[in-house]
C-alpha cells in the first residue's frame, strides 16, 4: 500500500517536470482517449503529452488503468521505498522538498505550466536571470538524484 500511496501523493513523473511525453502502445491509444487525454502522433509512434490531463491535485485519476509506461516506471525514490531503504514518511518528505524547489523555480518565472519547461524556454530565449538559473540547477539536480529511475519513458 505504501508504494501506491507514494505514487498517488507524488506524481512528479506526470506533471511535466521529469518527462515531456509518455510513449503509448497502439492498443493503449483508444483507452487513453476515452479518458479524455490527448494523444499526439509522432514518427516514433503515439505519445501522451505531459503534464497528464489525468492528474488531479497531484493524484492520478486513471491509476488503475494507466498506460504501460506509467505502470512500469519506477523512480529511484519508489525503488528505495520498495527495498525498505526509506519509509513512507521520509519518501513523502523528499517529495515535499522536490515540490518546494519546483515552486521556487515557478515563482521566479512568468506564465503557467511545468516549472522546468518554462525555465528551459526562458533560458533558450535568454531571459533566465543568474538567480533563477541557480534555482533551476538545484531543482534539476535534486530531481535527478532522487527521482530519475533506470526505466526512462
Amino acid at each position: 500500500m505504501s508504494l501506491e500511496a507514494l505514487c498517488q501523493r507524488c506524481a512528479l513523473c506526470c506533471d511535466g517536470n521529469l518527462f515531456a511525453t509518455v510513449p503509448l502502445r497502439a492498443d493503449e491509444v483508444e483507452a487513453v482517449r476515452r479518458h479524455g487525454l490527448v494523444v499526439l502522433e509522432r514518427a516514433a509512434g503515439p505519445v501522451m503529452s505531459q503534464p497528464c490531463a489525468g492528474l488531479q491535485a497531484e493524484s492520478c485519476t486513471l491509476y488503475p488503468d494507466r498506460p504501460a509506461p506509467c505502470r512500469s516506471y519506477a523512480c529511484m525514490l519508489y525503488a528505495a521505498l520498495a527495498e525498505g531503504e526509506v519509509g513512507l514518511a521520509d519518501a513523502l518528505a523528499v517529495v515535499a522538498e522536490a515540490r518546494a524547489r519546483l515552486i521556487a523555480v515557478a515563482s521566479a518565472l512568468p506564465g503557467d505550466g511545468p516549472a522546468l519547461v518554462r525555465a528551459r524556454a526562458a533560458a533558450r530565449d535568454g531571459h533566465l536571470s543568474p538567480e533563477t538559473h541557480a534555482l533551476v540547477v538545484r531543482a534539476s539536480e535534486f530531481l535527478e538524484r532522487r527521482f530519475r529511475g533506470h526505466t526512462r519513458r
